[in-house]
């Protein structure tokens, strides 16, 4: 678990981007309360291989609302928390399927496994980044997905 989050931590950024150094669940969750730092919003478009455009529609956020944050302020909790869960799937694609550029292209193409969609676009919903997290658990212990 403890991988795993620090995994999460260096796709929204880091210490760097975050402010400071986050070490726990609790931490973690304290930040997103308090709305994460603007400059998370470019930190995780460049993790993900993302434009403005699919980071908007995989958030379910306009992309004026993820401009206007990027130049100013912090992010609402829910926006910190939508982020956050993006970041926790990359990273979990990134660990089991690879390589970035694989994980990347792995979460743009459309997958059986998850009924022909495309797991970025299924990330807009809990219920879809549950799914997806699924299929990626399969592939981690030898699943065919």
């Amino acid at each position: 678990m403890v991988h795993e989050l620090q995994a999460v931590i260096a796709e929204l950024g880091g210490q760097r981007v975050l402010g400071r150094n986050l070490r726990t669940d609790t931490e973690l969750r304290s930040a997103i309360r308090e709305g994460f730092p603007q400059k998370v919003v470019g930190s995780v478009m460049n993790s993900a291989g993302l434009t403005l455009k699919e980071l908007s529609a995989t958030l379910d956020l306009s992309p004026r609302s993820l401009q206007r944050r990027r130049r100013q302020g912090r992010l609402a909790r829910y926006e910190s928390d939508r982020l956050y869960r993006l970041a926790r799937i990359v990273a979990l694609a990134k660990q089991y399927i690879g390589d970035e550029e694989t994980a990347t292209r792995w979460l743009k193409r459309s997958n059986r496994a998850l009924g022909g969609n495309i797991p970025l676009e299924l990330m807009d919903t809990e219920l879809g980044a549950r799914a997806v997290e699924n299929v990626l658990g399969r592939i981690a212990f030898g699943g065919v997905s």
